[in-house]
Order: C-alpha cells, then structure tokens, then sequence
C-alpha cells in the first residue's frame, strides 16, 4: 500500500525536522546556514507554537534576510505579527523584527527538488498545525 509508505514517510519528515538543531535568531548569523541551501524551514516560538512553515531555494537568504532582517513586504510573518489582535503590542516592523529575534527559533530540512519541497510545506503545516499560512491566490 503505498500511501501507508507515504504516511510513515511524512512521519519520518516531521521527526526529521524536530529533530534538528534549533537556530535562535537572537544569535543567527548569516554564516550559521551554508549559502544556497534549498529546504523547509518552520519558525517557533519560545512555547514552541508552530508560527510559520516556509520553503525556499535559498535558506540563509530567506532566513536572515527577509525574515529577521527583510522589510515587512519581504517576510509574511512580520506581516502576521503585526495584524494579530492578540499581539496587541505589535504594530510595526520594527516590533515584529524584536519579537521574531528575542522569542523565536527556526528548524529546517533539506530538500533539492522543489515538487518536494511544496509536498513537505503543507505536510508540516498540518502536522505541525501552524499559526500562520498565506492566502491562496
């Protein structure tokens, strides 16, 4: 049966990525990523809450750049943090950017193809019931 195959490797996938080292953006520096890495990434926060899945062909780009340092067009979850009615203590980037760096860490795995890479995205949002998705347009 090949979907229990798919379901036990989805698991392995989820375990995989909790499994990893956890990169505290408070001490991320671009070097800790090597360049041109493609993969997952989730981004938690310090309860361990599941705020952001994303995917990228570029991870220390999307990781340092946009999501820690990027402007609000840049990293969606900034965006989230500053709507959030339950965050009422965020209203800019700039706050968005203090919390993500004094509260969050990110994990991430590795993966070439980028099919892939879209079927492991929306396998660990639901696995990982995250906070935060885009809009689908």
């Amino acid at each position: 049966m090949e979907y229990l195959q798919k379901l036990e490797e989805g698991k392995a996938l989820v375990e995989k990525l909790l499994s990893g080292k956890q990169y505290r953006f408070a001490e991320l520096k671009p070097s800790d990523i090597q360049d041109k890495l493609s993969g997952i990434y989730a981004i938690f926060n310090s309860s361990g809450e599941t705020l952001y899945i994303g995917r990228t062909k570029n991870l220390r780009q999307r990781l340092y750049n946009n999501h820690l340092m990027g402007p609000l067009s840049n990293a969606r979850l900034k965006k989230y943090l500053v709507e959030d009615d339950k965050l009422s203590h965020i209203s800019n980037r700039d706050e968005a950017k203090s919390y993500i760096k004094e509260n969050c860490f990110v994990q991430y795995i590795v993966e070439g193809s980028v099919v892939r890479r879209g079927q492991i995205e929306g396998l660990l949002s639901f696995a990982l019931n995250v906070k935060y998705m885009h809009e689908e347009h």
